[in-house]
């Protein structure tokens, strides 16, 4: 049963530049602009009356964008909730001109050990998570520590929990590795280690959407019974003003925007793109978590029942009951 029928969230790529190279992504290989003020100001506008009620700023390294805060304000001014997922470079640069704009912080974190982190990140960036934590408790903001999980990481869970997340009173935020294109991410899970994340999950600040493993353990996605709704949940908005369908990984199209994000959305090309969501060919085996999260939040099934106790427990965390899908 459908509970929501309209966008819900945008991916708002504001630039694919990025100061890292991390060996799991390959976003940051791409040429790219940056989004401008005006584009972005129209754009919210038209999110807003097509019913999308989350903008994440994304990329790249969204904190390359120097009017990041300026296009933050934008989205706030309009009641729209943010999210940015930073590598915490530039953080502490940037801080007290972001603050009081975020709604959702993620500092990325892939190990508690600095040289493993660095290495994956192909920059050294650990330090700056640490300084960034300081800087942004100080400011009174709460950041989650967004951590990649991998085969070969599940182990190190326990002393990111013990030695970071608890003594700084932080959400760990467990993120499975998806597969995607080409990119070797090593995104394969045994059995062992969903069932450790699982546990992890229930544990004191740390958040996993079950759903998530749920999902892997159905091998993905399927195009004769699809679970994705990446194409009527999720807008996806490229750095040179053009609506991606049906999805960011799967780009099969990209529309020129030109003002008119609104018609175009609605107009009978996007919507039948819309239509084939999840059962294109690209879309068999899919676990991407980007576009799982808000598909399992608009249509009760059995994804969204084992989405619904971890989501509870993330706002009760955070003390915010916000509406987000």
């Amino acid at each position: 049963m459908r509970l929501v029928s309209h966008p819900v969230l945008c991916n708002y790529y504001i630039t694919y530049r990025c100061n890292a190279t991390c060996s799991f992504c390959d976003i940051w290989e791409r040429p790219s602009p940056y989004v401008t003020p005006e584009n972005v100001r129209d754009n919210l506008r038209d999110l807003k009356r097509l019913g999308v009620r989350v903008i994440d700023f994304t990329g790249g390294e969204p904190l390359l964008h120097r009017q990041l805060d300026d296009l933050l304000r934008e989205a706030k001014n309009l009641g729209l909730i943010t999210t940015i997922t930073t590598n915490g470079l530039l953080y502490p640069k940037y801080a007290e001109r972001l603050h009081g704009l975020v709604d959702m912080l993620h500092f990325s974190l892939d190990s508690p050990i600095a040289e493993e982190h660095d290495k994956s990140r192909g920059v050294k960036c650990f330090d700056k998570v640490m300084e960034s934590i300081a800087i942004a408790k100080k400011l009174g903001e709460r950041p989650d520590i967004l951590f990649t999980v991998f085969e070969h990481n599940v182990h190190q869970i326990k002393q990111l929990h013990e030695e970071i997340c608890l003594p700084n009173d932080l959400v760990l935020i467990l993120n499975p590795v998806f597969e995607y294109n080409d990119v070797e991410t090593g995104g394969g899970f045994s059995e062992k280690t969903l069932q450790e994340m699982t546990w992890w999950g229930k544990q004191k600040n740390v958040y996993l959407n079950d759903a998530f493993i749920q999902l892997r353990r159905d091998g993905g996605n399927h195009v004769d019974d699809p679970v994705c709704l990446a194409g009527s949940t999720t807008l996806v908005i490229s750095p040179e003003n053009k609506l991606v369908l049906p999805c960011y990984h799967l780009g099969l199209k990209d529309l020129p925007i030109d003002g008119k994000l609104y018609d175009l959305y609605r107009s009978d090309e996007v919507q039948k793109l819309i239509a084939l969501e999840g059962r294109l060919p690209g879309c068999e085996g899919c676990a991407i978590n980007c576009y799982m999260q808000p598909s399992f939040a608009v249509e009760m099934n059995r994804y969204w029942w084992k989405a619904l106790p971890s989501t509870l427990k993330y706002n009760r965390i955070k003390g915010t009951w916000k509406q987000l899908f």
